[in-house]
């Protein structure tokens, strides 16, 4: 019930931005379990376009990065079964894209003391990682960027 009351406390874009965050989060859990990553970056690309229209969308003032890291970080707690960085991070994109912040996509691997491979993905804006951090992220290297890669 807290949940809720703090969800009516925020100012109504919040409250928008914090629905369709958490829609497009679930969105992008699903399109990673059912379809070829390829179709799903496609997916992304088109939904991230300001041309396409999300039911019920304002014409608000620009959106800050803080307010879409706020609403993925929140949208992630309250998400069934969490959402793992990979989905975290393409809705991070999506969102960012759309509101005109250029950002990339980063997936990198490592190896694991037992030999496993080990892979994460997180978000770079300005030359920052905004978000997807760890402490050892500096352990992954990473794969080159899909940038100029026609999907």
């Amino acid at each position: 019930m807290k949940q809720l009351r703090n969800f009516l406390e925020l100012s109504r874009s919040d409250r928008y931005l914090l629905a369709i965050t958490f829609i497009l989060l679930g969105a992008i859990r699903l399109g990673l379990f059912f379809l070829a990553f390829r179709n799903l970056l496609k997916l992304v690309q088109k939904v991230s376009k300001p041309t396409f229209r999300f039911p019920f969308e304002t014409h608000e003032s620009q959106i800050s990065v803080g307010k879409i890291i706020w609403a993925v970080n929140v949208a992630t707690r309250y998400m069934p079964g969490r959402a793992k960085c990979l989905a975290r991070a393409l809705t991070t994109q999506l969102l960012m894209s759309r509101y005109g912040y250029l950002c990339e996509l980063r997936i990198g691997v490592a190896k694991e003391q037992g030999g496993k491979l080990e892979a994460h993905a997180w978000i770079e804006y300005q030359g920052q990682v905004a978000i997807g951090n760890m402490t050892d992220l500096s352990r992954f290297i990473p794969l080159p960027s899909f940038e100029g890669i026609k999907l």
